[in-house]
């Protein structure tokens, strides 16, 4: 479903009356979701990334009242966006530091605001994991709503954020929350999932320094193209066999599809970079207003059979999720990248296709009010 997000901005100086610029951002529609599969083509594969990368969720972000600097236009102080998933809040800053410069500051404040100062909170008054993918923030905020009372589970209503402009609580952000520091946490959680699922982490220490740029950059710029012109180097494929599969003619070569020899190592086995071939699958519960759970999820169970995200929920949260055969229903729902995620998709699919963009499949577990489904 195309997402958009009408953004307000009048410059200074040429404000009047009633004069407002609305600018749009359009997402492409894509082709209806069908059920996942170990065995996708290549061209599915590419398909649910993309829908995966071009996903959004409504923010609003409104600056403290409190630390509006003096002649500041109030009333305009609220910025709203529709911002990617795989994208983080430092580097929403920008954007909103020129509406905020263009909109509400005069010229005095806006030469003492320092960027570097800036934090944000949730309407709740809690802090926000700046570290965190904005999806993983979003989908975090709605399974922690559904442990509330009264609650409704709701994924189409705006995440309402605090900006603060000054005094970050440092003893509890640990680091600043800048581009370069995100850019390293990212870099260190995408090594964190390369080691899991290998056991080493050779495919990310065995690429250029411009590749590992490479891989922050489409982060910055949203470029789906130039992220996985390297993520197809450490990310395994849902390509069965290579050995089955004849070579694609040099015109239909895709910049996703990686050669054997790519990998250090390499010896070109048949489905050495499957997604079933993987040691484990780097997978992080998140539970309403509680710990990370994090485990070793094996693609292959030990009888043979694929692993599924219902038996995954089953052993890890047997409570939430009991055994089919108990007779009881369900008490939680997950989501993974905003949506429903089917209790028969196999873990190894989920880890190819719907892990975020640091290689983590991040299954958010909401409650389920009694009688109620979800959505």
């Amino acid at each position: 479903m195309p997402a958009v997000a009408d953004l307000v901005s009048t410059r200074r100086g040429r404000r009047r009356a009633g004069a407002s610029a609305t600018r749009t951002r359009r997402m492409a529609t894509y082709a209806p979701r069908h059920s996942p599969s170990a065995f996708s083509t290549p061209a599915s594969t590419t398909l649910f990334r993309r829908l995966t990368w071009e996903g959004t969720v409504p923010l609003e972000i409104r600056v403290d009242p409190k630390e509006l600097p003096a002649n500041s236009d109030r009333g305009l102080e609220c910025y709203y966006i529709q911002a990617p998933r795989v994208s983080y809040l430092p580097l929403l800053v920008p954007e909103i530091k020129r509406y905020l410069h263009d909109v509400v500051f005069d010229e005095a404040a806006a030469r003492l605001i320092k960027e570097e100062d800036w934090w944000f909170e949730s309407e709740e008054g809690n802090l926000l994991k700046w570290h965190w993918p904005i999806g993983l923030i979003y989908d975090n905020h709605t399974i922690s709503q559904s442990a509330r009372p009264n609650a409704v589970p709701s994924v189409f209503t705006p995440l309402r954020l605090i900006l603060h402009l000054v005094s970050p609580p440092t003893e509890k952000l640990l680091l600043s929350p800048s581009a370069e520091a995100c850019k390293q946490a990212f870099m260190g959680q995408l090594k964190e999932a390369d080691f899991i699922r290998w056991g080493n982490t050779k495919r990310m220490t065995g690429l250029r320094k411009a590749e590992q740029d490479g891989l922050w950059e489409g982060i910055k710029e949203h470029n789906f193209d130039e992220y996985w012109r390297v993520a197809s180097k450490i990310t395994p494929t849902t390509v069965p066999t290579r050995s089955n599969s004849p070579p694609p003619p040099p015109s239909s070569t895709s910049l996703h599809t990686r050669p054997p020899s790519a990998d250090p190592g390499s010896g070109g086995g048949p489905d050495r970079d499957g997604a079933a071939s993987v040691r484990n699958v780097p997978v992080r519960i998140y539970l309403p207003d509680g710990p990370v759970l994090q485990d070793l999820v094996p693609p292959v169970l030990d009888d043979g059979s694929m692993h599924t995200l219902a038996g995954f929920l089953t052993t890890r949260l047997p409570l939430l999720f009991p055994a089919p055969d108990s007779g009881k229903s369900n008490l939680a729902y997950a989501i993974i990248q905003g949506v429903p995620a089917p209790p028969e998709a196999e873990m190894a699919w989920l880890g190819a296709c719907m892990a975020g963009a640091d290689g983590w499949v991040n299954v958010c577990v909401g409650l389920l009010r009694e009688g109620a489904r979800y959505p």
